[in-house]
């Protein structure tokens, strides 16, 4: 796991480290200097006439003995430092860094200076910038994206908001980002994430344990990290111990997304699944998925969901053979997952009611189930049932009555108030996916690719979330664990079909070659720890 820190919260690692261990903050600098420099000769960017261009702060600093450390290697070595910030304004630790770059003869010049340059490094605003760039700072940032160098950032891109990812006006565009420490959350983010490039993190010492449980700072995992989170599989086991998931899913001529969601319960573990679907899916279901108990409704059973006026109602009294059915079901189920291919007629509005008032275990709502919810979000007062919901940026938009742009802006803001409003884990879909719940630190997926924004996809990852809670793992792991896996699937699908060419049914097995590698490194790890505790024993 990878804490993934704002410039807040990375300040005050700073000042924990400084002040609570004792490390000065101008050996940090000189660290971070040193990373820079390290990164720059091992992909061969130390070369020919370099531009550092420094602000006035201690970002500013990094790069003056960024210059320093490069004019000292001398020969090949030919670096100007452009300040642009104010002299009266410098820090401490900046202005300590100008006058020792100056005495050891590095060119300073505070205008934009002629000629071209092999490497531009960027080291005017660090993390802690809040407002937006104008003025003659914005005029630099707009000069130095224009020049044909090779860019590279220090810490954050100038102009990136560290939390957010949004663009402050202007940003510099970054061919490489070497920051510290930690990826902070505004490079990964979008758009911040395409304006910081290749991002290498330099470790420099910096206290990180501030950190931990602390519910404002997002974290995201690793492939190898997956392997710690796996659910048990024991040797003496049968279907049952693996959880029976119970699909409501896919609508008259919808086999597809019962099928993608169904199978991706399989893939990622789950015992039993059962899908419950419109009676002319279920010979194509049968096909496609035989392990798949199949359970149906038909058009009568849609007529006598409907009361006066031709509007479902909950309360109406339906054939006692129907009702007994969905409620049979319900209570067969360890995990419900519902809203795949469902429709928004108003047999799907009475399926949903129904699995949220009277299910008892644990509930993935998606698709058309969002918006089916969007119209009722008090159904999530009432239910018993732990819910998770897995939006994406327009169904989110219906859920809270606010624009895809204003959401956007402020995703991590109107996210953290919606999960603190209603008892849910929140899988807010996106090209960066946010996993949310109360008084929980918030996941931040990194992984995945732009193939994976095709038809099916969201109906893949609601089955991978459901596999993991049917085995046991908490609404917030299994959600978490679902994006991750999913994401990581989609990686493995790209290799084989390419970003333009995948389809959801190849993250199915995108996905199966994720676990597997998964599910080895873990048995490893095993093999490992035992034979590592049974030599001490002996």
């Amino acid at each position: 796991m990878r804490s993934l820190p704002d410039g807040a919260w990375m300040q005050k690692a700073d000042a924990s480290t400084i002040e609570g261990i004792g490390i000065p903050s101008e050996v940090l600098m000189e660290r971070a200097a040193l990373g820079v420099v390290e990164f720059m000769e091992e992909q061969c960017l130390d070369k020919g006439r370099l531009l550092v261009v420094c602000g006035s702060g201690n970002n500013g600093g990094d790069g003056f003995a960024v210059a320093r450390l490069l004019h000292q290697k001398g020969r090949g070595h030919d670096v100007t430092v452009f300040f642009v910030g104010k002299e009266a304004s410098m820090s401490r630790e900046c202005g300590l860094q100008a006058r020792i770059a100056k005495n050891l003869g590095v060119e300073i010049v505070t205008e934009i200076p002629d000629g071209e340059y092999n490497i531009i490094i960027d080291s005017v605003f660090g993390v802690g910038l809040s407002r937006e760039i104008g003025g003659r700072y914005a005029e630099v940032v707009e000069w130095m994206n224009r020049q044909g160098a090779v860019k590279l950032a220090i810490d954050i891109p100038s102009g990136i908001d560290a939390r957010s990812g949004q663009v402050l006006g202007v940003a510099f565009r970054a061919d490489y980002t070497v920051t510290f420490q930690c990826e902070k959350l505004g490079c990964v983010l979008f758009p911040g994430a395409e304006y910081a490039g290749f991002v290498h993190v330099s470790d420099i010492g910096i206290d990180t344990s501030v950190f931990v449980k602390e519910e404002d700072v997002c974290f995201t995992l690793d492939s190898k990290d997956m392997a710690c989170f796996l659910p048990q599989r024991p040797a003496d086991s049968h279907k049952g111990t693996y959880g029976k998931v119970l699909m409501i899913t896919g609508s008259r001529g919808m086999a597809g997304a019962a099928y993608l969601s169904a199978r991706a319960a399989y893939t990622c573990g789950a015992g039993l699944v059962r899908i419950y679907t419109h009676e002319s899916n279920r010979a194509i279901l049968q096909q496609l998925l035989p392990e798949a108990v199949i359970s149906t409704y038909g058009d009568d059973v849609v007529e006598s969901a409907i009361g006066e006026g031709g509007v479902a109602d909950v309360g109406i009294e339906k054939p006692e053979s129907d009702g007994e059915k969905l409620s049979s079901l319900l209570a067969w189920a360890d995990v419900v997952c519902i809203g795949c291919g469902l429709g928004q007629d108003d047999m799907a509005k009475w399926l949903l009611e129904n699995a949220l008032l009277q299910c008892e275990a644990p509930c993935v709502v998606d698709a058309d189930g969002l918006n089916l919810l969007s119209r009722d979000m008090g159904l999530l007062r009432k239910t018993k049932a732990d819910v998770v919901l897995t939006p994406h940026m327009k169904e989110m938009s219906r859920m809270i009555r606010c624009p895809v742009a204003e959401l956007k802006e402020h995703r991590l803001f109107k996210l953290r108030e919606f999960v603190n409003q209603y008892p849910v884990v929140c899988a807010l879909k996106d090209s960066r996916t946010v996993v949310a719940a109360a008084r929980r630190q918030m996941f931040v997926n990194t992984a995945g690719n732009s193939g994976m924004a095709k038809a099916g996809s969201g109906d893949v990852l609601a089955g991978v979330i459901a596999a993991f809670l049917a085995q046991k793992k908490s609404v917030f792991d299994g959600a978490m664990l679902g994006v991750f896996a999913h994401a990581c699937g989609g990686d493995e699908a790209k290799k084989g079909h390419g970003g333009f060419g995948m389809m959801a049914r190849d993250l199915l097995d995108g996905i199966q070659a994720f676990m597997k590698r998964s599910e080895s490194e873990r048995d490893r790890k095993s093999r490992i720890y035992f034979e590592e505790n049974e030599n001490e024993g002996i």
